[in-house]
């Protein structure tokens, strides 16, 4: 993330409230019940939500997330320029840079600036107009401004074509899935299905904030929600959790694990992914089900998390799951309940060999994603380039 000390000494550098106009004041929130589809784009603080019928604005100009922005995430973005016709609600900033400041520079500028200094709001950050305004931003010349702004646009491009062929990846695997065993929901092969706790044992994990005596307790780190992502783990930051000696035996990971999150989006229960290993003495927090394959000569591990976390698994957890307020649960029972299918395991390997070989060409599209644009960043901002 950019902060304000990278900037170089022979650049001005001035709060943002100096070099911008803000257009907060002609912004107008419209709820959703009452907005009738149109032609024009409808922004918040996150992008683009949905349409509207009219438009506010018809000029090039700043958003900047002023609350229920990505605040404090290195990998998305606070800021966003705005084009044609467009309407834009109380949840963003509306910013027109004055002629010493070049817009796509101050895009860059605010994309992922780290803004949690200026933040406010305890249970919904907020990034006031005030607080806003004093942010530091660089003012090196217009023309080094312009130079620098190109520069990272074509660096934006590379990166977009990359995220692009990472989903021709998924798509190709989807497409490799359906010619091997056919539409996971039917299951026209007629491939053999099982229950899902005849082949496999599910287990609950360790629930944060149990008392236990010191003399019977453990440190451990452990999976939280936030590390169990569709279809891959994020151990960004493992944290680590207090636990009775026997909860920790209880619910150690084991490598071939596959990992479940009970409760989410609908359209993303039961997310997961199998366990490698990847942290040594790591459990499992209560709202992740650790389900063990028990035959493992029989079930591929990677294979069934497959069939999980295909339309067969969403279909049915949609189905099961409850929902309240948005969100949707899904408990050990119904989890247990349901019917993956099983096909030889010479074609579950034939199968997981093509992941591999895919996964390996995205993780190299990803990290050089990631490192092409953030050391890009990192030097035009430090004046490095």
């Amino acid at each position: 993330m950019l902060r304000a000390d990278i900037f170089p000494e022979r650049w001005d550098v001035v709060p943002l409230g100096e070099a911008v106009t803000f257009l907060d004041n002609m912004r107008r929130p419209v709820t959703a019940s009452d907005r009738v589809a149109g032609p024009y784009p409808y922004y918040g603080a996150n992008g683009i939500q949905g349409t509207i019928d009219g438009f506010i604005f018809d000029e090039p100009l700043l958003l900047l997330a002023e609350d229920g922005g990505n605040f404090g995430n290195p990998d998305r973005d606070i800021a966003y320029i705005a084009d044609g016709r467009y309407w834009v609600n109380n949840h963003a900033h509306v910013i027109r840079p004055k002629a010493s400041l070049d817009l796509r520079f101050l895009y860059r500028v605010l994309q992922r600036y780290d803004v949690t200094p200026f933040i406010k709001g305890a249970t919904r950050a907020k990034l006031t107009k005030g607080d806003a305004s004093l942010i530091p931003i660089p003012l090196p010349p217009l023309p080094e401004q312009k130079r620098i702004a190109a520069i990272l646009d074509k660096a934006d491009a590379i990166r977009r074509k990359r995220q692009q062929a990472i989903q021709l990846a998924d798509n190709f695997l989807r497409a490799v899935f359906l010619e091997m065993f056919g539409d996971p929901v039917t299951n026209p092969k007629g491939w053999d299905e099982y229950v899902l706790n005849e082949i496999s044992d599910i287990r609950s994990g360790v629930t944060k904030g149990k008392a236990v005596k010191p003399e019977e307790s453990v440190t451990r780190p452990y999976m939280r929600v936030a590390n169990v992502q569709d279809g891959y783990l994020d151990l960004a930051d493992v944290q680590r959790i207090t636990v009775s000696k026997r909860d920790a035996e209880k619910c150690l990971l084991l490598e071939g694990d596959i990992l479940l999150t009970e409760g989410g989006d609908p359209d993303k229960l039961g997310r997961g992914h199998v366990w490698c290993g990847e942290v040594e003495g790591c459990l499992h927090q209560n709202h992740i089900f650790s389900v063990r394959v028990n035959d493992k000569e029989r079930v591929r591990p990677a294979f069934l998390s497959a069939i999980i976390s295909s339309p067969r698994g969403k279909r049915y957890f949609l189905k099961v799951g409850k929902q309240t307020t948005g969100i949707a649960t899904i408990n050990k029972s119904v989890l247990s309940e349901f019917v993956p299918f099983v096909p030889p395991v010479a074609l579950q390997d034939k199968y997981l060999a093509v992941v591999k070989r895919i996964g390996a060409v995205k993780q190299s599209l990803a990290e050089g994603d990631v490192e092409l644009f953030s050391s890009l960043s990192q030097k035009a901002f430090s004046g490095q380039l």
